[in-house]
């Protein structure tokens, strides 16, 4: 509850800029079931602007089920998700934007790529994001260099026609995944990934790595058909 200031005064000037560039804009922030106050806190310093929405889960339910709230509560042709603790800079947002080309229909932040860097980052974590990300560059596309991070901007029609189960942190790799077996274009915007900025994670490290290694287990047949698929749509066209 302590961040939310922070959260604010960061987040409304980018709606600012958004609103003055595309004409309207729309925040949805969801509480997943806190506990000390944060959500009428939220209402009282939210009140009296009508591009802000807060939606609230009865009880805590997890990343993946609060993406799956704010995608259907969203309104906009484009959408964009981003952990609210500061790890990305809010204000890149317009630029990432930039990157949602004609041809393409997912942007996906990523501090792993050539251009992007990491800033205080614990290395346990950082073992787990890259080592989880490697595996997926393997079954899946190897140039895209992380997937699993949540500051991302997606077209409305590929979070109409990808469905992810994941309740929880396995649900950014889990509608990446399912995008690039359907064809959809991914493309990246090389960042920084920051040590959080305030608020404490609430991870269970463990339980992602099983969840990671389960999901990338039921997706390697998938990922080998999807590949043969398209080695013989090439053949077929040479």
């Amino acid at each position: 509850m302590e961040s939310l200031p922070q959260l604010l005064g960061r987040i409304v000037p980018v709606l600012d800029r958004l609103q003055e560039r595309y004409g309207g804009v729309e925040l949805i922030l969801i509480d997943d079931g806190s506990t000390d106050g944060t959500l009428a806190e939220l209402r009282h310093r939210c009140q009296g602007d009508p591009r802000i929405r807060i939606l609230a889960h009865g009880r805590n339910q997890g990343l993946g089920a609060a993406l799956r709230t704010g995608f259907a509560a969203a309104t906009g042709e484009i959408l964009v998700t981003t952990d609210a603790d500061g790890t990305y800079d809010f204000a890149e947002i317009p630029p990432m934007l930039l990157r949602m080309t004609p041809e393409v229909d997912i942007v996906t932040a990523s501090p792993y790529h050539p251009e992007g860097a990491v800033d205080g980052v614990p290395a346990y974590r950082l073992i787990l994001s890259q080592g989880a990300s490697l595996i997926y560059r393997g079954l899946l596309d190897a140039s895209i260099y992380c997937y699993t991070a949540m500051f991302r901007a997606y077209r409305r029609a590929v979070l109409q026609s990808v469905h992810f189960q994941a309740p929880g942190y396995l649900a950014m790799a889990e509608i990446l995944a399912e995008a690039l077996l359907q064809g959809y274009t991914v493309a990246e915007f090389p960042t920084v990934l920051r040590v959080r900025q305030y608020g404490q994670s609430k991870a269970k490290i463990a339980r992602i790595i099983r969840d990671h290694l389960r999901f990338q287990a039921g997706l390697l047949p998938r990922a080998l058909g999807h590949r043969i698929a398209l080695l013989r749509q090439q053949s077929r066209r040479e």
